[in-house]
């Protein structure tokens, strides 16, 4: 059921009062259980290394934030192809926390199906000064230098794939709306993104109180929206949101479903009866869980 702001005070947003709209955009106050799923996940990612050995761990950039880490396919490629898919996943985490360590968890799924899983670390907004921008052109970088590199890592580039969570979907939908061009790859670079409750346009997250780690300026809500860019995406797109998820949330997803559909963009949406935020991203680690089985499904390896 959807969740409905109660009005305490003078509208800000909508419907929402300032601490109506605080409150949509920090997860604790809608999934109260954050903590042991975020624990359950990292002890999970310290699992999937014993069973699949260490990562390799590799640079994309000159600074000390642009890494990844590249889990192999375990299995053949499908269809006795010499070059295996490729799933590059996004971390979430408010734009200051997680990475690729907590996040190793995602790609036991891929690789048992035969896909090479690179999980992204990169600068946080705190590190950077408040700047989104920079962890914007960070992970579009990233995805630039793997599939211009894809078949040194024996992976096969018409097959690459992007999945990401919460504010790792927000830039994920920035790398595919605008950072694509940017980094002058082609239009159909990538083939299907898996997107897990994420945020598409900045204008209410600039009014809440993440203003008071980020800064906000006109061009960056304006370039960092992937909704005003539309007509810029060209990769089908999948939505996984929860009844769980925050009431922004829950309008981000519909809202940018929406303008994907109405500008007849490829794009479906994924509703989770009964999962809160992080409950949905946990799925991801899951072939059968919601988010896991459509990521499988959009790359052909269900």
């Amino acid at each position: 059921m959807q969740q409905v702001a109660t009005k305490r005070g003078p509208l800000v947003w909508r419907d929402f009062d300032q601490e109506a709209l605080d409150d949509a955009y920090d997860q604790l106050v809608y999934a109260p259980n954050r903590d042991i799923i975020l624990g359950r996940m990292r002890a999970a990612s310290e699992r999937t290394r014993e069973r699949l050995g260490k990562p390799e761990r590799l640079p994309y950039g000159a600074s000390e934030y642009e890494w990844f880490d590249l889990f192999r396919a375990k299995t053949s490629a499908p269809a006795g192809r010499g070059l295996a898919p490729i799933n590059v996943f996004i971390h979430g985490g408010g734009w200051r926390v997680g990475g690729a360590a907590e996040s190793a968890l995602n790609a036991e799924p891929i690789v048992n199906a035969g896909a090479h899983a690179f999980i992204l670390d990169f600068i946080n907004v705190d590190q950077a000064g408040g700047d989104l921008v920079s962890m914007h052109r960070q992970v579009s970088g990233a995805l630039a230098f793997i599939w211009n590199n894809a078949a040194g890592f024996g992976g096969d580039r018409s097959r690459f794939y992007v999945s990401a969570a919460s504010s790792g979907a927000h830039l994920a939908a920035c790398a595919l709306s605008t950072g694509w061009r940017e980094q002058k790859l082609p239009a159909d670079f990538c083939k299907g993104a898996v997107l897990v409750s994420g945020m598409y346009d900045l204008a209410p997250v600039r009014l809440s109180k993440r203003s008071a780690y980020v800064k906000f300026t006109d061009p960056m809500e304006r370039d960092l929206s992937p909704e005003r860019h539309i007509d810029q995406i060209n990769t089908p797109i999948v939505l996984v949101y929860g009844s769980g998820d925050t009431p922004e949330f829950q309008r981000q997803t519909r809202d940018f479903l929406g303008a994907l559909r109405n500008a007849q963009k490829p794009a479906e949406a994924v509703f989770a009866e009964g999962y809160n935020h992080f409950e949905l991203i946990e799925t991801i680690a899951n072939p059968y869980g919601v988010a896991g089985h459509a990521r499988l499904q959009q790359m052909g390896l269900v």
